[in-house]
């Protein structure tokens, strides 16, 4: 059989589904409008600043990138305040991770930890790796369960995985939590910080850890420009860590994964304080409404530090976004991440997020 030269863990390997794009949700519901929620992305699209770079970039797109885009490491450095040398750019955050799983965990003899209803990505690159995935409970509440992470590692655990703010919760830890449980790992045990919704934390000082990587041999923190610089459609991302692992991720991973034109709209972004600033401004006061308003309409709502709520509808979660579909409001329903019962809403523009609200309290009401 042809199964049989495929490595076993492969055979009932489950991919990773995205959302429903608003072109497939057109074409089945015969809509002229749809209002995507569901994939968290920012509600004002792309900055005037990395169109304008893209526009440029694109006489250069017959070259090959300078591999390991140092000056996109080093726009990052900059910004962020942390070494250049602790900055590996990638092909999203998602090629992080996936280096990370190439790199750090030895197949069949490592774990790497993470807890329930989280970002699927995590236990599917490691079980391409042939890594040992473990998962604990979530506390009540969805709390971040950062004591029975720190409990579950053993002297085989290559790295405890911690998304803040959370996804799907919205939850976030306090970087003083974090640094304690850093600091409690076994030795050699690294703890990996997802931040791609940290931009949407407040205030930001209380909950990012990216400052304290530069002091630390065991904390690698994740970041992506898919949120709020809006270029989910580009593919980049970017891990700050120690410097020794630094070296050698960059000596273990495949070169130019970083395109031209993703080089150049991260490095743009970057620039554009007044894109990034009104981006916060809209999350801000849309996830405000969000948070007030749908307790209004009988949902349990989940506090969030990110661009999405997280909530429970008074009616079957799965009934409720399947009418919104209907009415043209893509929302993410959270089945795939074991929590059927409940919907993440991300933000959109004010007027997206009102029909939004006005749509579900008519779904509400029958």
């Amino acid at each position: 059989m042809p199964s049989k030269r495929v490595r076993p863990e492969i055979l009932d390997f489950k991919p990773y589904v995205p959302g429903l794009s608003v072109e497939e949700i057109k074409a089945k519901y015969g809509l002229e409008k749809v209002i995507k929620l569901a994939s968290n992305e920012n509600p004002l699209g792309v900055s005037s600043e990395v169109e304008r770079a893209l526009r440029l970039a694109a006489a250069g797109a017959h070259r090959y990138p300078q591999n390991h885009n140092p000056r996109l490491n080093e726009a990052i450095a900059q910004a962020m305040s942390v070494p250049a040398e602790c900055v590996i750019s990638g092909n999203g955050s998602d090629e992080v991770i996936d280096l990370l799983m190439r790199v750090v965990p030895r197949p069949g003899v490592d774990n790497v930890i993470c807890y329930e209803h989280s970002f699927s990505m995590y236990g599917l690159t490691a079980r391409l790796c042939g890594v040992e995935y473990r998962e604990v409970p979530r506390g009540g509440n969805f709390r971040l369960p950062l004591e029975a992470l720190a409990e579950a590692a053993d002297r085989n655990t290559a790295m405890v995985i911690v998304t803040s703010p959370d996804n799907p919760t919205g939850l976030a830890a306090r970087a003083e939590e974090l640094q304690v449980l850093s600091g409690v790992l076994p030795a050699g045990t690294l703890l990996v910080v997802d931040e791609a919704y940290m931009d949407f934390s407040w205030p930001p000082e209380e909950y990012a850890m990216i400052s304290h990587v530069a002091d630390s041999e065991n904390i690698v923190v994740l970041r992506t420009f898919s949120k709020a610089y809006g270029l989910a459609g580009l593919r980049l991302g970017y891990g700050v860590m120690p410097a020794w692992l630094a070296g050698h991720v960059r000596r273990a991973r495949a070169p130019f994964t970083v395109n031209v034109m993703a080089e150049a709209a991260g490095i743009a972004a970057l620039a554009d304080d007044n894109f990034y600033s009104a981006t916060l401004d809209v999350v801000f006061k849309g996830r405000e409404r969000l948070l007030a308003r749908l307790p209004e309409l009988g949902c349990e709502v989940t506090p969030s530090q990110s661009n999405f709520v997280m909530f429970r509808p008074p009616k079957p979660a799965g009934d409720v976004c399947a009418r919104l579909l209907e009415r043209g409001i893509i929302v993410r329903h959270l089945k795939s991440f074991g929590l059927p019962e409940r919907i993440r809403v991300n933000l959109g523009l004010p007027e997206e997020t009102e029909t939004f609200l006005n749509v579900l309290g008519e779904v509400l009401r029958g």
